[in-house]
């Protein structure tokens, strides 16, 4: 009846002989009530002094008594606490394999590490499919965005809104401009194309004789 009432105690035999067997004590299995002892730890104790503590306790308690058989404490019962994950990892499955080859501290710095290069590769792996593409516009857009101005440029050449001269001093300040421009070097047949193109809308600026539009416009490009 206590053991429902109260959830902290627990029903227990004593057998017969447990005392000693020599002398038959005590003469018959005794029903007794026992209370239940608690292992506690805060809740800012570090994981792995949880999961030590837990096992110290297996082998501390783990043999067997006069109440119990061996491995029946401690258990996770009748606890009216919320139990650690570390602690209820240790009772039930005991200790990992990499602690039972290595120290305590080494297992355990391996596991948590193992856990966090999980996490990382679970992160950087998804991102490696989508930084290259933003790191490659990122780089080309450096360079494409001068078309408008060479655009810009020239269709006010073909509208005539402006004389040659202006319009030409207007390049050479997108040339000079060009000049600081620095990419890696597997990006600088972008930045040469540029510098092509603006070599023609110069000579079109000119008179100059029509070598024919480069080849190699952004527009008739496929794209990278």
């Amino acid at each position: 009846a206590y053991a429902r009432r109260f959830p902290y105690l627990s029903p227990v035999t004593l057998p017969r002989g447990m005392v000693d067997l020599a002398r038959d004590l005590p003469g018959r299995d005794l029903r007794l009530v026992a209370s239940t002892t608690s292992l506690l730890a805060r809740e800012d104790t570090h994981p792995a002094l949880q999961q030590l503590f837990a096992q110290q306790a297996l082998r501390l308690h783990g043999g067997a008594g006069w109440f119990n058989r061996a491995r029946e404490f401690p258990n996770l019962n009748h606890s009216e606490l919320p139990l650690s994950r570390e602690a209820e990892r240790a009772y039930t499955e005991g200790p990992s394999v990499l602690q039972r080859h290595l120290p305590f501290w080494l297992a355990n710095l391996v596991q948590r590490m193992a856990l966090a290069l999980g996490v990382i590769v679970a992160i950087v792996l998804p991102l490696s499919r989508v930084v290259p593409p933003l790191y490659t516009f990122r780089v080309r857009s450096r360079v494409f965005r001068w078309y408008g101005r060479l655009r810009d440029i020239e269709g006010r050449f073909d509208r005539q809104e402006g004389d040659a001269v202006s319009l030409l001093a207007e390049l050479d300040e997108v040339e000079q401009q060009l000049s600081h421009i620095h990419l890696p070097l597997s990006y600088t047949d972008e930045l040469y194309a540029l510098r092509s193109h603006l070599q023609w809308v110069r000579r079109r600026l000119r008179g100059e004789p029509d070598l024919g539009e480069p080849a190699d416009r952004p527009d008739n490009r496929p794209a990278a």
